[in-house]
């Protein structure tokens, strides 16, 4: 098993929590110049941990435990009718793995992506040198894929291959495409991939119980979320959570 006992961690100033208003957050993020492999990004996620562009990281809060690690079951994941639904509406999409989204075509979508979806959020303005930071920076086993119907780019899905399943690490698409729910057939297909390279989970990073903004997350079920350092079942009575002491 791949050891993590060789990383250094670092541990952020309290900031400004970008989910939940009047938060405090803290974060612990292993060194930087740490060649992450797939053996470590995979332990890593086990006990939490997210990559962002070239950040590993997880959140350290004080007073707070909200943020828990979340993972679907792929192999006893059965798509609901509207799940079935948005599949159908997507039949005409093909997905391809690209070797990299560094072309203008992508940077162009992503940026009208985030002015549309996420004018008020803090990757707002989009620039070239964030899209570089954020999502050309890989690690072992970084994957791109895009969506496009009849040629066109509809969207492009970014994961880590881990041992033992995927991360989703950022998906981006053409907003004004409402009727199609690209975000929500994004991680229908990154489920079936996981599902065809005969693994077992896909992380979906954070869930947040007050941030309507990660509610979406507990609809792909079975979900399992990590609680003080241990994976449960997600269920609708899932008790609050004081801070660990």
């Amino acid at each position: 098993m791949t050891s993590l006992k060789d990383i250094r961690l670092f541990t952020t100033q309290p900031h400004r929590c970008s989910y939940l208003p009047d938060q405090e957050a803290r974060t612990l993020f292993i060194d930087p110049d740490f060649q992450v492999g797939k053996g470590h990004n995979t332990r890593l996620s086990e006990i939490g941990f997210r990559r962002s562009g070239g950040h590993v990281y997880r959140p350290n809060c004080q007073h707070c435990q909200q943020c828990l690690s979340c993972r679907v079951l792929v192999q006893q994941f059965q798509p609901n009718r509207r799940f079935e639904r948005v599949l159908k509406r997507n039949a005409d999409v093909h997905v391809e793995p690209v070797e990299s989204i560094a072309d203008d075509e992508y940077f162009l979508l992503y940026r009208h992506y985030i002015t549309v979806r996420h004018g008020d959020g803090d990757m707002y303005p989009p620039s070239r040198e964030q899209y570089q930071g954020f999502l050309l920076r890989q690690c072992e086993g970084t994957r791109y894929f895009t969506l496009r119907a009849g040629g066109r780019l509809l969207g492009v899905l970014v994961c880590d291959q881990l041992e033992t399943g995927l991360s989703a690490v950022y998906t981006f698409y053409d907003p004004l495409q409402e009727k199609r729910s690209l975000g929500t057939f994004g991680i229908l297909w990154q489920i079936a991939e996981t599902q065809r390279l005969g693994l077992s989970y896909l992380y979906l990073g954070y869930w947040i119980r007050d941030s309507r903004k990660m509610r979406y997350k507990i609809q792909y079920r079975p979900l399992e979320v990590l609680v003080h350092q241990r994976w449960v079942l997600f269920s609708d009575t899932l008790p609050d959570l004081p801070a660990e002491r």
